[in-house]
């Protein structure tokens, strides 16, 4: 290769048209719906995930007919949501301190499922101000599960599944248990112990609270293995970069 045509290949590849939006949803689609047919799971949500995206960008997707986003910032969340279409099912997947559960529990009255009680300190507030708020119907959460072990990563452990799920269906009247949701590693197509524990956590629980497994949802899968999460009975996947693009985040200083 020369050093011209070298220096040439940046600025065609800055010159190539760019993925959209809409088409980004359309392909996630279809790859949810060929993963389906190989499983037999036909019940999996997509939630596009919006993280540090503009809302314009949320609404790109909106207009091809899709309803189900994400956000993993209370701040970002309840600006998006206190512009956007009101028959938006939003859903709050990143970690969330008991300290900001008003915050987002008041600017986004409409907030369909939160994906991440880890403590049974947070579920009791959340069933506190839902209450506070007047909501009308429980708010949909997930018992957030760290199923790698990872320090890094939240969640509850896995033996600590049942109690808190316990606890929220039987001492939380303004929440709806719902299901489990997790992070899986980054190399989970090579080890899927992540996404079955995940499983395993939903069969006990689900025995504990008298409930079949069907009636609890199991939110598993990213951008780079949301088809195998399918695959193993995801009822809910969350991709972000696959339909936005690559997340650029300010410079910390």
């Amino acid at each position: 290769m020369t050093a011209q045509a070298s220096a040439q290949e940046p600025a065609a590849a800055a010159a190539a048209p760019k993925v959209s939006v809409a088409d980004g949803i359309k392909d996630v689609m279809r790859r949810i719906e060929e993963a389906s047919q190989r499983s037999g799971n036909k019940r999996t949500r997509l939630v596009a995930v919006g993280k540090t995206k503009p809302l314009e960008a949320v609404l790109e997707a909106y207009q091809v007919g899709h309803r189900s986003f994400g956000e993993n910032y209370v701040q970002e969340i309840v600006e998006k949501a206190g512009k956007a279409p009101e028959d938006i099912q939003w859903h709050f997947i990143g970690h969330l301190q008991s300290n900001k559960a008003k915050a987002l529990l008041q600017g986004v009255p409409n907030l369909y499922m939160l994906e991440t009680v880890d403590t049974t300190k947070l579920a009791d507030r959340l069933n506190r101000i839902c209450g506070e708020l007047g909501r009308e119907t429980p708010l949909r959460v997930l018992v957030q599960v760290n199923t790698s072990g990872e320090e890094s990563k939240h969640g509850v452990e896995p033996s600590e599944v049942t109690a808190l799920a316990a606890h929220i269906s039987g001492s939380c009247p303004n929440l709806e248990m719902a299901g489990f949701m997790t992070i899986g590693m980054p190399d989970y197509t090579s080890k899927p112990e992540n996404f079955t524990c995940l499983k395993e956590c939903r069969r006990k629980a689900a025995a504990e609270l008298g409930l079949d497994e069907s009636e609890l949802e199991l939110s598993m899968g990213m951008s780079g293995d949301f088809e195998a999460a399918i695959e193993m009975g995801s009822t809910n996947i969350r991709v972000g970069s696959t339909i936005f693009g690559a997340r650029i985040y300010p410079n910390k200083k």
